[in-house]
């Protein structure tokens, strides 16, 4: 592939954080823009550059110059507009959660090997250079006994909540709740370290509106159990630790942001950090990038094998603590 010519679906905050990286990114483009609203869309394309934009969804996907959509929608359309991005022959990056059930992504993954296309989960924590810093230093504290894991991000949109009014990240109807979002950090970092718990119980605080604010996951592996905070309704230092018989890992930043990596053994203190730009976006812009224009489909297909246990052990344990979506 010589060029990614994008198109994206949304233009919430999300889009705008993808197209700054977009914009410093050699192979990468924005073609055109679909939105709902028109002055939301040209307001975008005027922003980055874009050549055209859509307000109808069939015109948009039908555009033969965009070979690539970012789908960034609320979480519940995610599912039938990636299936409809690869039923026009494109191919598709979406953003966390790709959807909210796994037969839902096993559907997905089997459509686009179907068609010969391209399918990529936009985890930003996956393509974060600190990610194979903790990889590579994580044999050195031994057998791993307790994972600690805390992202917590008051939302503005909490304040709303409080108000009385529902906005779609508090909704059922559209996938919402902290475990979708918050939490979903928190259980991939886990499974793209250690592969999918054994088992997973969530305990959360719940709000009026069906889904949670706030809440602890318990991940129970083989030989450790990692323990996962994310609250949308609180704020607090966020980090991850790694604690193995050898020594700790010390992670700033939390599961999403992963800003520094603290190795501490009995032998040595030592710091580590290869992310001197602190925009996440930058490095899932530049490296999906260059893994889509390298044809690197086998990193690809690993990163959808962790958004398959990720999603799969997110909606064991939301039906267990009772979170139910439409239709579910």
């Amino acid at each position: 592939m010589k060029r990614i010519k994008l198109g994206t679906i949304g233009s919430g905050a999300i889009v705008h954080s993808i197209l700054d990286g977009v914009q410093v990114t050699d192979g990468i483009s924005l073609e055109a823009v679909y939105s709902r609203s028109e002055e939301k869309g040209r307001e975008l394309a005027r922003k980055y550059g874009a050549k055209k934009v859509y307000t109808d969804m069939e015109a948009f996907l039908s555009d033969e110059e965009v070979n690539f959509v970012y789908v960034a929608s609320p979480n519940n359309l995610h599912y039938e507009q990636v299936k409809a991005v690869l039923g026009h022959g494109k191919n598709v990056i979406c953003e966390k959660p790709m959807c909210p059930k796994k037969e839902q992504v096993d559907e997905l993954i089997a459509l686009a090997e179907e068609k010969q296309l391209v399918l990529v989960d936009a985890t930003p924590t996956a393509f974060l250079p600190n990610l194979d810093i903790i990889k590579e230093k994580l044999p050195e504290i031994g057998r791993v006994r307790l994972v600690m894991s805390s992202y917590s991000q008051y939302s503005s949109r909490y304040d709303k909540l409080l108000a009385g009014e529902v906005t779609n990240v508090f909704s059922p109807e559209f996938a919402g709740g902290c475990l979708q979002d918050i939490g979903y950090y928190n259980v991939y970092l886990n499974v793209a370290l250690f592969g999918k718990p054994k088992k997973a119980v969530y305990y959360p605080n719940m709000c009026g509106t069906g889904v949670d604010t706030s809440g602890i996951a318990i991940l129970q592996y083989a030989d450790f159990v990692s323990e996962c905070t994310g609250a949308k309704d609180t704020w607090g230092e966020n980090c991850v630790q790694i604690q193995g018989e050898k020594g700790y890992l010390y992670i700033e930043g939390g599961p999403n942001g992963l800003d520094s990596v603290r190795l501490v053994t009995k032998e040595s203190d030592v710091s580590y950090d290869l992310q001197e730009n602190p925009d996440r976006w930058f490095y899932e812009v530049r490296r999906m990038t260059k893994f889509l224009l390298d044809e690197n489909h086998e990193t690809i297909r690993k990163g959808l094998e962790v958004t398959r246990d990720v999603i799969g052990t997110i909606e064991a344990m939301r039906a267990e603590a009772g979170i139910v979506f439409p239709g579910e």
